[in-house]
Formats: structure tokens, sequence, C-alpha cells
């Protein structure tokens, strides 16, 4: 269960198209990973077999429908996915906080991200969750009954709510913004003098950003199980990452700070002078933390306190190199915006909310065609793009829906 986003919250002022371009880019980049994601975990070479519905542990949750044809090059891209793509999706989302705080007002802030998070919250989890995981309970070996479905759907012990889960955490991180901003009205000012050094010496940021996602995520990970979820009702979050998302907001809003399009995310910074450099660093980090996960599932793993840390410590790294390199490439190419890009990124996060409808159902329907995991993955993929386009398209002329995405 994943998720990302355009910026989820419009620039009070917007800057120059050419400098926010990038990072108009990158969250539509972002999205289309998301669907891509959910589409090939279908075929996913350890995805578990269906089981009752009911039945402990419920992981049609992040598997709503398993087929048997699988590709095994999908599990190195969901692994690799899901070491950054969250955590930078919640960085992007951070960006223009800064200047909406300065131009709502607290009070403003808050009603807006309670209309564009909270509302489409209550709409994913209460409509499209269910109608996204029909498949799950069909493959279970449930009938085609809704009455059937639903019984069940309310005798689980919480509320599935697909990617909505993410809207949920953003909007709390967006409170704990406003709160911040609201106790120390100097504090965002401050952050944003300081990171404007950032466009000059990236490695800096870049360092702390390691550090204190560190020091967020590596305590949890040594006290939590290995892929713990916390549920309480809808609300649904991943325990060990909390902090680490937070992090990784946070420093959206410190970057932000200093102007979207200035500080770190500057077209001209060094960050995308040398983002050729940046795309090395990835490669020996994610390594190490495919390397350390190998080593977890192995017949005979080192100590849990050892792989928590040094996993733990191959994570934060690995997570970093790879938004930084991600960031720099989207900063040094993408200046300029075509039509089919702007639309991309006008909508994506309409197909951010309804992308896994199409994904689950998708996958359900192709079941019986014998084409192999790959694709059936990228056919998969490539029409839950289009379709969830296509209805974020039409969805957006609706008054209220369109004042929303």
């Amino acid at each position: 269960m994943h998720a990302p986003l355009k910026s989820l919250e419009t620039p009070a002022q917007a800057g120059s198209v050419v400098r926010n371009a990038p990072v108009g880019a990158m969250r539509a980049f972002l999205t289309l990973l998301v669907v891509a994601h959910h589409a090939v975990l279908t075929y996913h070479p350890y995805a578990p077999p269906p089981k009752a519905f009911g039945a402990p542990p419920i992981l049609w949750t992040a598997f709503p429908v398993v087929d048997p044809q699988r590709f095994a090059g999908f599990g190195l891209f969901t692994l690799v996915n899901d070491i950054f793509f969250m955590s930078a999706m919640f960085l992007v989302s951070g960006l223009f906080v800064a200047e909406s705080l300065k131009a709502k007002g607290t009070g403003g802030f808050l009603k807006g991200r309670a209309l564009r998070l909270g509302v489409p919250f209550v709409i994913g989890t209460v409509l499209l969750a269910p109608l996204a995981y029909f498949p799950a309970w069909l493959q279970s070996g449930g009938t085609p009954s809704l009455g059937a479905y639903v019984q069940a759907w309310t005798h689980l012990p919480f509320w599935p709510s697909g990617p909505a889960w993410f809207l949920w955490v953003l909007l709390a991180f967006g409170a704990v913004a406003a709160a911040l901003d609201a106790l120390f009205p100097r504090l965002i000012p401050a952050l944003g003098r300081w990171t404007q050094g950032a466009a000059r010496r990236p490695g800096r940021a870049f360092l702390l950003l390691i550090a204190a996602s560190a020091l967020a995520y590596v305590p949890l990970n040594m006290v939590l199980p290995f892929g713990h979820w916390t549920t309480e009702g809808p609300f649904t979050v991943q325990t060990g990452r909390i902090g680490h998302y937070l992090v990784y907001f946070l420093a959206g809003l410190a970057f932000g700070a200093a102007g979207v399009g200035q500080g770190l995310t500057d077209p001209q910074g060094a960050l995308a002078r040398r983002w050729w450099a940046w795309q090395i660093l990835p490669v020996p980090a994610v390594i190490a933390a495919i390397a350390v996960f190998i080593v977890a599932f192995s017949p005979n793993p080192p100590p849990k306190p050892v792989l928590d840390v040094v996993g733990g410590l191959a994570f934060v790294v690995a997570c970093a190199s790879l938004t930084f390199a991600v960031t720099a490439v989207f900063l040094r190419f993408a200046r300029k915006t075509r039509p089919v890009g702007r639309s991309l990124q006008a909508n994506a996060y309409g197909m951010y909310l309804t992308h896994y409808v199409f994904t689950a159902w998708l996958g359900w329907l192709l079941l019986p065609q014998a084409w192999g995991g790959l694709a059936k993955g990228l056919v998969v993929t490539a029409a839950a793009i289009a379709l969830s386009w296509l209805l974020t398209l039409a969805l957006r002329r609706l008054p209220l829906l369109g004042r929303i995405l």
C-alpha cells in the first residue's frame, strides 16, 4: 500500500514555471511509480497464496490479487521502490507547506488540508478501498454477493483503507507543521534562510537528512517486528517508519521554506549541475540494503540487534541517496513542461486516489490469460495509468471534486 502525489497544497504565490517544473515533474513521476508498484505486486515472485478472507495475517491488503504467473524482476523493482518512494513523496508533499502557511495562516492552512486530504481520505476509505478489495474477496473463495462481502468486510478486525492511509498521515504531519509555526513563528523562516545554502552545498543537507532519519528510524526498527503496521479502524501506518516519514516531510518543509526553485531545488544549483555524481551513490547503498535483506531471511541470519542496526542504517542511506539522485535528475532535465506532462501533473492526485481500483480489477480480469507475469504486469500498469488518468479528467469537471483534485 503505497501512495503519492502531486504537492497536496498549491503554493499561494506560484514561482517561475521553469523553476517549479522539476518539482511538478518529479511528483508526477512518483505517482507513476505508485501505480506501477501496485500493478506488479500481483505478479511478485513471493506474493502469498490466497487465503480465507478473514484469516490472519490478512495479506490481501497488500496483494489484492495474486496471479500464479510471476516475474522475478518485479521482486527487485518493488524492493528498490519501497526503499525510497514513500519517503520522497513525503518530502515533495512538504515543499509548498511553508508558502501555504505564510499565505493562509494556521486556520486557513488547516481548513485547506482538511478539504484536500480529509475528504479524499473518507472517500477512499469508505468507497474506493472496498471496491478495490472485492477481487480479493472473490479470489479467497467468496461468492459474488455484495451482501456477503459487506458482512465479511464489517467483521474484519480493522477497516482496510488501501493507499488512502497516506492521506491521514499527511494530514497529521500538516497539523504538526501548523503547530510548529504557531508556537515558534520564527522557526520556518529561519529554516528557509539556512536551507538557501543547499543550492551550493547539497552534500551537507544530504548528510543531515541521513542523520535525522537514522535517529528516527533505527531505534524503532530495533524494538518492532519487521514490516510492522499499526491499524486502528481505517487509520493504518507502517509503524517503524512513521518517524522517518515525518523527518522527510519536515525536510521538505525546510527546503520549501527557502522558496520552491531555490536552495536545494534550484535548477541552477550544485545538485542539478552535478546530477551525474548523485547517480553513483545509490548503487552501493542499494546493494548494501538488498544484501542485508537477503541475509536477514537466510537460514542462519546474524543476531537480530546486528541486523536491526546494520539494516536500519543501510535503509536510511539508500533512501536518502535514491531520493537525492531522482531529485537531481529532474532538476537537471525537467525544466520545461509539455502539454502531456502538464496534464499528468494536474491529474496525478486523482490518479493516486483512484488507481488502486483499476490495478486490482485488471489483475483479476487477466487471471485466465496465459501471457506470463511480465506481459501482464506491463499491461495492467499501462491500463491503470490510462484509466485513472481519464477518470480523473472527468471527475475534475465536477465543481466540488474539481476543487479538491
